[in-house]
């Protein structure tokens, strides 16, 4: 007798008996599992009775930031660290949710492309979560060191027990097929059908179109060349580092240093940090010790440490759009040893608060904080007021899709004009509140032709009074000797633009401005 005889697998009319065509059938006939064109329906690996009902803390965290990003319109860089100290993640898991919703929010464009060969209905008419699930399942297959069962049985399990059993089947057959090749596979397969090779470099880089051709243009019109594109794309996608700076003349990196951070490569007195909590660096919860970008580090002590054209007093400093606070804490300390005083804008209220905190470790008499509109300050009540105005403009953000992976899906070519109106607007005021002989610093965090060598050029031709400086030689000066040059010639002066490819930091734009006397 046979083994399947021994079990009863052969009796006519059992249920589940296998037949001479090697398929189970029920009482009716009908085959078990059966999918479209015969095909068996696929499942998780592990049994009906082994399958977790319960999703593992580090992917449920990472699944939690994707929904308030997608569902609440949350910034992924609040929402995690919240919900990483909720859970109480380890530094382990910390890192592991990190590097999973980040990684599945700067992959969204390539991963939303290999899903919509292998859903039957448009991406759009998924339930949000599901495709919330599916885009963090991807992001293990294809670009992390998790073992493709591990990486299908814990999302599957993590599915079943936010979105339910039903969903989860879905996400189990959708995530099988995504696993049967390699990332490079997706890529050759979706590139080879692509129009064009900006279209090519938006799916192997995960990128929008649009943004991917207008980095082309900021990187031609900055002085770079068009070749560094896919190594600019790719720096947008490397997880950040965190930089350090110590507040001068008020803190030191020294407990940083013996905590594990490195010495910073692009300027003095800044640090990097890979090593977890950053709150648990020394000075860091004393405000003494500030996680701050080098470029933004560059920008704040570029517009400090220039020379002022003209003599005059150096006393009064302004901050036009200073939240969250943190060039405007640099700014202050930098002022302290000045003997000067900043005065830190910001219209909207819940930043001019974080602009306070931010401020609190400098001594309090040397600074304010102001709440309005910063166009105001072109008013003749503030005219010539300032010696130095740092104006941190709103912008795109473009410069900082590392630091902000939800981002580059947010934004859309038609945003720039109003960011660009906006901006002249600011900077016309600044020019009108800064006395002769002093200077005002232009900043976006974008290398955008259109927010940046375009907004300075449109100004210099309607202020006759404005004269550019060698933006790129001051840049430079607070910068260590070996770092790539920033600079590019603007008629008599120059600009500057740092870039996430070459200096590490994000795509800080800036150019410094002084007020001639008025002609006679």
């Amino acid at each position: 007798m046979s083994a399947n005889e021994q079990r009863g697998n052969s009796r006519p009319g059992r249920r589940g008996a296998e037949h001479g065509d090697g398929q189970r059938r029920n009482e009716a006939g009908r085959t078990r599992n059966r999918g479209q064109g015969g095909r068996p329906r696929q499942y998780s690996q592990a049994a009906p009775g082994q399958r977790k009902r319960s999703a593992d803390p580090a992917r449920l965290v990472a699944f939690k930031t994707l929904r308030e990003v997608s569902g609440a319109d949350a910034y992924a860089n609040l929402v995690l660290p919240k919900l990483i100290r909720e859970y109480q993640l380890d530094r382990r898991d910390a890192g592991f949710a990190t590097e999973l919703a980040y990684g599945a929010l700067r992959g969204q464009g390539l991963y939303d492309a290999i899903l919509t060969t292998l859903v039957d209905r448009p991406l759009a008419e998924l339930d949000p979560a599901i495709l919330d699930a599916l885009r963090l399942g991807a992001h293990q297959l294809l670009a992390m060191r998790v073992p493709k069962h591990a990486a299908l049985d814990e999302t599957v399990s993590l599915a079943r027990a936010q979105i339910g059993a039903g969903p989860s089947g879905l996400i189990n057959a959708v995530l099988r097929r995504v696993s049967e090749r390699e990332a490079g596979e997706w890529i050759e397969q979706l590139t080879a059908a692509a129009e064009g090779d900006a279209a090519k470099l938006a799916i192997e880089h995960s990128h929008p179109d649009w943004i991917v051709r207008a980095l082309r243009g900021a990187l031609i019109a900055h002085g770079r060349d068009a070749g560094e594109l896919a190594a600019l794309l790719e720096a947008d996608n490397a997880a950040p580092v965190v930089n350090l700076v110590a507040l001068p003349g008020l803190g030191d990196l020294s407990g940083a240093l013996e905590s594990g951070a490195e010495p910073g490569t692009l300027l003095a007195d800044s640090a990097t940090y890979k090593h977890g909590d950053v709150a648990r660096v020394p000075g860091v919860r004393e405000g003494t010790v500030r996680v701050q970008d080098a470029g933004s580090q560059v920008m704040a002590r570029a517009l400090a440490n220039v020379e002022l054209p003209e003599a005059g007093d150096d006393r009064y400093w302004l901050d036009l759009c200073a939240g969250p606070g943190g060039k405007a804490a640099l700014l202050g300390a930098l002022a302290v040893q000045r003997d000067a005083r900043l005065t830190a804008n910001e219209p909207t209220a819940h930043r001019a608060r974080l602009v306070e905190n931010s401020m609190d470790a400098v001594p309090h008499d040397y600074w304010m904080v102001t709440q309005q509109d910063g166009r105001a300050y072109g008013g003749e009540d503030y005219a010539g007021d300032y010696d130095r105005i740092m104006v941190d403009a709103p912008c795109s953000g473009l410069g900082a899709l590392r630091r902000r992976p939800e981002s580059r899906w947010r934004k859309a070519p038609r945003d720039i004009p109003e960011l660009t109106a906006l901006q002249g607007e600011l900077l016309d005021a600044a020019f009108r509140a800064v006395r002769v002989g002093g200077v005002v610093g232009f900043v976006t965090c974008s290398p955008h032709q259109a927010e940046t060598r375009l907004v300075v050029e449109d100004f210099l031709k309607r202020t006759p009074q404005a004269k550019l400086l060698d933006t790129g030689a001051e840049v430079a000066k607070v910068m260590y000797q070996d770092a790539p040059a920033a600079g590019h010639a603007l008629g008599e002066g120059s600009t500057a633009q740092l870039w996430p490819h070459l200096h590490g930091t994000d795509a800080m734009f800036m150019a410094l401005l002084t007020k001639a006397a008025p002609a006679e």
